[in-house]
C-alpha cells in the first residue's frame, strides 16, 4: 500500500503538465461550495476543497488525495477479507489482485467522483457484513452513514443499495421472516446525511439527474441500442478484467471449486459483487443506454475477496513467486 501510494502520487506529479480535467472541475466547484452541482453530488468537491485549504494550488496534493482514497479502500477490503479467511495471506492476495484492474492503478491519479465513491462503497459493504454477523446497532448505523456519503459522491451508489436490499431480504428469508428492526435503523443516518442534497436537488429542478440521463444517451430511441450498448459494456468489462484473471491463474492449481449456496459468506460476496454489475448491465439492455467504462470503478473492489474465497482450496502457495512476478509486471 505504501509503494502504491508513493508511485501513483510521484509519477503523475513529475510527468503531468496539468491536473486532470475532473480534478480541475472539482476545484472550481469547491471554490463556490454548494450542496450539489449540475453534474454530480457535492462530496468530491468537499474533499478537494479541504485539500485546497491545506495545500493550495500544489498539483501533487491532489494526486496524493486520490491515492489516499484508493489505499484507504484497499485497507477496508483487507479488513473484510480478514473476517472471511483464517489465513491472512489470503487477505493480502485479495488486495494484491486488485492491482490487476486498471481502475485501481492507471486511472487513479485523476481524483473524480468515481475515486471519491470508492472508500464509502467499501465501508458500506464492510459494515453491512458486520451488521449481519453481529447485529449490533452501531454497525447498522455506520452502514447507513457511509451509504449516505456514498450517495453524496455519486448516484451510481444506488446499484449497491439495491444489492444491499437483496441481501437484507435474504437475511429475512433465512430467519423465516422473523422481524429484526436493526437493519432498518440504517435508513436514519442515510437520510440525515442526504437531506441537504435532496433539498438542493428539488430547488434546482433535479439538474444532476437529468445530466446523468443525458450522459447515457437515453434520448436516442434506436431499438438496436438495447443490443449494441449492453454488448459493448460487456466486452469492455471482460477486457478490463483479463489482467485480474491472469494474475489469479498464476495462483491456483486449477479452476475448480465446489459452490455451496448454504454458505452465508459466499452468498454475501456473490450478492455484493455480482448484483450491482448485473443490474447495470440490465439497465443498459432494458433502457438501451450507454454505460461509461469509468463508472464501474468501485464495482470490482471486492472481486479479489470473492475469487480468493471461491478458489481458496486451489491456491498453490508454491506458485507465489510466479504470482509476485506477474504482480510486479502489471503494477509497473
Amino acid at each position: 500500500i505504501t509503494t502504491h501510494l508513493i508511485i501513483w502520487t510521484l509519477v503523475p506529479s513529475l510527468t503531468n503538465n496539468n491536473l486532470p480535467l475532473d480534478t480541475i472541475e472539482a476545484l472550481a466547484w469547491g471554490s463556490n461550495m454548494d450542496w450539489g452541482f449540475n453534474k454530480h453530488p457535492p462530496m468530491s468537491a468537499f474533499m478537494v476543497e479541504i485539500f485546497f485549504q491545506i495545500f493550495g494550488s500544489q498539483d501533487w496534493a491532489y494526486y496524493l488525495l486520490s491515492q489516499i482514497f484508493v489505499v484507504f479502500s484497499f485497507v477496508v477490503v483487507f479488513q473484510l477479507a480478514e473476517e472471511f479467511f483464517k489465513n491472512k495471506f489470503f487477505s493480502l492476495l485479495s488486495v494484491l489482485l486488485l492491482e490487476g484492474i486498471y481502475f485501481y492503478n492507471f486511472t487513479t491519479p485523476e481524483f473524480n467522483v468515481n475515486v471519491c465513491l470508492m472508500p464509502f462503497w467499501a465501508l458500506t459493504i464492510l459494515y453491512l457484513w458486520r451488521g449481519f454477523k453481529n447485529n449490533k446497532t452501531t454497525d447498522w448505523l455506520l452502514m447507513g452513514f457511509f451509504g449516505g456519503l456514498g450517495f453524496m459522491s455519486k448516484y451510481l451508489f444506488i446499484y449497491l443499495g439495491l444489492a444491499i436490499d437483496l441481501f437484507i431480504i435474504y437475511m429475512l428469508y433465512k430467519n423465516k421472516f422473523n422481524f429484526n428492526f436493526k437493519p432498518f435503523i440504517s435508513i436514519i443516518p442515510f437520510f440525515i446525511v442526504l437531506l441537504p442534497h435532496l433539498i438542493w436537488l428539488t430547488e434546482n429542478n433535479y439538474i444532476t439527474i437529468t445530466y446523468g440521463l443525458h450522459r447515457t444517451g437515453s434520448e436516442d430511441p434506436n431499438i438496436l441500442n438495447h443490443i449494441k450498448h449492453p454488448l459493448i459494456f460487456l466486452s469492455k468489462q471482460i477486457g478490463i478484467l483479463i489482467p485480474f484473471f491472469l494474475m489469479l491463474l498464476l495462483l491456483i492449481k486449477k479452476f475448480k471449486s465446489k459452490i455451496n449456496f448454504n454458505d452465508d459468506k459466499l452468498l454475501f460476496l456473490l450478492i455484493i459483487n455480482i448484483t450491482p454489475v448485473a443490474l447495470i448491465f440490465l439497465t443498459s439492455m432494458i433502457l438501451g443506454v450507454k454505460i461509461r467504462t469509468m463508472w464501474m470503478t468501485p464495482f470490482y473492489l471486492f472481486f479479489g475477496v470473492f475469487f480468493v474465497y471461491i478458489f481458496k482450496l486451489q491456491i498453490n502457495l508454491k506458485k507465489i513467486n510466479s504470482f509476485l512476478y506477474g504482480f510486479i509486471f502489471l503494477f509497473f
